[in-house]
């Protein structure tokens, strides 16, 4: 019975890796490492341009819109 619950343990120490070559395996990371990277810069890009929108619809708002907008009540100046 020990026997075979030591077996099972060796069975689940098997990954992957053990049936590739290394270089493969270092060939893979890298390439896991880079869209891990390229996916990075794609997010910080994306949130850098919905700044940029925000800031220009911020600028081109209508008198309206910032007045719809203001909590000030022109009976405060009565």
């Amino acid at each position: 019975m020990k026997k075979n619950n030591k077996k099972k343990n060796d069975d689940q120490k098997v990954s992957v890796s053990d049936f590739l070559n290394q270089e493969l395996v270092d060939k893979l990371k890298a390439v896991k490492k880079d869209l891990t990277v390229e996916q990075q810069e794609k997010e910080a890009e994306l949130e850098r341009r919905k700044i940029e929108e925000r800031k220009q619809r911020e600028k081109n708002k209508s008198f309206e819109e910032l007045l719809g907008e203001s909590n000030l009540s022109w009976k405060d100046f009565k």
